[in-house]
């Protein structure tokens, strides 16, 4: 109803979480009851009463989703995020409500916080180093981009791609052979598997390199997001990615679609990021 999201752009950050897991568990039941129906329909009709639970399951997933796009429609940074290919309410409000900008004042915190940190290891016995559903959160977003790649208006997808070719290249050259050896030392691959004959000889198989690739386009993607958010909050351009400000790198993306930031066309000239 009207009244409900009215009151659902109020929710709590808490809140939102539960929501969103709830979204994607609601998800997974539609997804098994419409196998299990499709298994039923192959020796009769379902029964009435499983038609029904599969189509409240629906609705509810729906009301779930409004619920959530009214939520991050009255976030500043909310109609920056929608306004993304492949970014839709539910990935929006996971991150929205997990990112804590107050906590994160250089990018390098959420990728670290989402377990795509360089090196980033969870050891047997030890607490886990990296929020489990926020990097849940970025694969989906992941895949989305993958997805969405052929769309006019997309960004990441194409940056997927791009550097999927530049990966590809590079292990043809055999510049990945220390990370397929230690790929082999550290974990059990069948010897009869693709993967092992890759890792073998000193490359790394199609999954690894596409893993790679999505997890550049994804990480560009958390820059922009931090941009936004840190600008937002402190009206101000964010401190520039580690390997700008420290290793050289030049080639900076610009944020897409900042027509949709607050303010962000008022700032000093001077003061734009490179």
């Amino acid at each position: 109803s009207k009244d409900l999201r009215e009151a659902a752009k109020g929710l709590s950050e808490r809140e939102v979480r539960y929501l969103v897991d709830t979204f994607y568990q609601m998800q997974e039941i539609r997804i098994a009851s419409r196998l299990q129906s499709l298994k039923i329909s192959e020796v009769g009709e379902p029964s009435s009463v499983f038609v029904w639970f599969e189509e409240q399951t629906m609705i509810l997933e729906k009301e779930i989703k409004k619920a959530l796009e009214s939520f991050v429609k009255a976030h500043p940074a909310g109609p920056w995020l929608l306004s993304l290919t492949g970014i839709g309410p539910i990935i929006s409000a996971g991150l929205l409500a997990h990112i804590d900008i107050e906590k994160a004042p250089h990018v390098g915190h959420i990728y670290s916080f989402a377990g795509l940190a360089a090196n980033q290891k969870w050891e047997k016995g030890e607490k886990r180093p990296w929020n489990a559903r926020l990097k849940v959160l970025c694969w989906k977003a992941g895949e989305s981009f993958v997805k969405q790649s052929g769309r006019d208006s997309d960004i990441y997808g194409k940056l997927y791609y791009e550097r999927k070719e530049r990966e590809i290249r590079m292990n043809e050259a055999g510049v990945f052979r220390e990370t397929a050896e230690a790929v082999l030392k550290a974990k059990k691959i069948g010897k009869t598997t693709d993967a092992y004959a890759a890792y073998s000889q000193g490359k790394l198989p199609p999954g690894h390199l596409h893993a790679r690739a999505k997890r550049f386009a994804v990480k560009i993607f958390l820059t922009h997001v931090h941009e936004v958010l840190f600008f937002l909050r402190w009206g101000k351009p964010a401190p520039p990615p580690y390997p700008i400000a420290h290793l050289g790198h030049v080639d900076k993306i610009p944020v897409p679609n900042t027509d949709f930031v607050p303010g962000w066309g008022a700032r000093a000239p001077e003061t734009q990021p490179l």
